[in-house]
């Protein structure tokens, strides 16, 4: 069982994490931007989901075995680079809406937001690695069950993964509001998601373990 002083660290530092720029947060605030806030939150609820999956392979040992593989490792990269250039691309060629379409999109990809929140959590390795190196530092065997303590942080850190992202999506959809209504606007936010993801996609594909 985490102590009340670890556990407050952990979040604090999980918290600066959260906000420090990266492909994730990066990801929230494009879609935020160009779709609002409800998209944005679906897209960070994903995101959390996807975490839920690695803290449970971290407690059960999985991640060790898959940060042992470097074929596996050079796959999920590939697969998460991909699947960012196939984000570009939906980006690139999207097409210009006004505020109320953006909003019954929303409604109606409720389902698509969030999963794609998901996919871009798992298909990038570095999450598995990062929680391999981080969430141990943390755990004491002399504190109880490892596993429980595992799943502990790994809800922390989703926590403060909610408030922080949560937070990126709310001020990044406040000021993309007024640029919604614009078509310039729009065709530009969509250009500049769609150079980010690609640069992702590049940044990732040609990370090292």
């Amino acid at each position: 069982m985490l102590d009340f002083q670890t556990a407050l660290s952990f979040f604090g530092v999980s918290i600066l994490l959260g906000l420090s720029p990266g492909p994730d947060n990066l990801f929230v605030l494009m879609q935020s931007a160009i779709q609002g806030r409800k998209a944005g939150m679906l897209v960070v609820l994903g995101l959390c989901s996807g975490l839920i999956v690695h803290t449970t392979a971290i407690a059960m040992g999985l991640a060790a075995v898959f940060a042992a593989s470097a074929t596996a490792f050079i796959v999920m990269k590939f697969i998460g680079a991909t699947y960012l250039l196939y984000l570009a691309y939906q980006a690139f060629r999207a097409p210009v809406s006004n505020a109320d379409d953006s909003q019954s999109a929303v409604r109606l990809q409720a389902r698509k937001l969030y999963l794609r929140g998901i996919v871009m959590n798992l298909t990038n390795p570095k999450v598995v690695l990062f929680f391999l190196a981080f969430l141990p530092q943390f755990v004491s065997p002399e504190k109880g069950a490892v596993a429980l303590q595992f799943f502990q942080l790994g809800g922390i850190f989703i926590l403060a993964t909610l408030l922080a992202f949560g937070s990126i999506s709310y001020f990044a959809a406040t000021a993309g509001q007024r640029l919604r209504h614009s078509a310039t606007a729009q065709r530009w936010m969509n250009r500049s998601a769609s150079a980010v993801f690609a640069a992702l996609a590049v940044r990732l594909a040609l990370s090292q373990r």
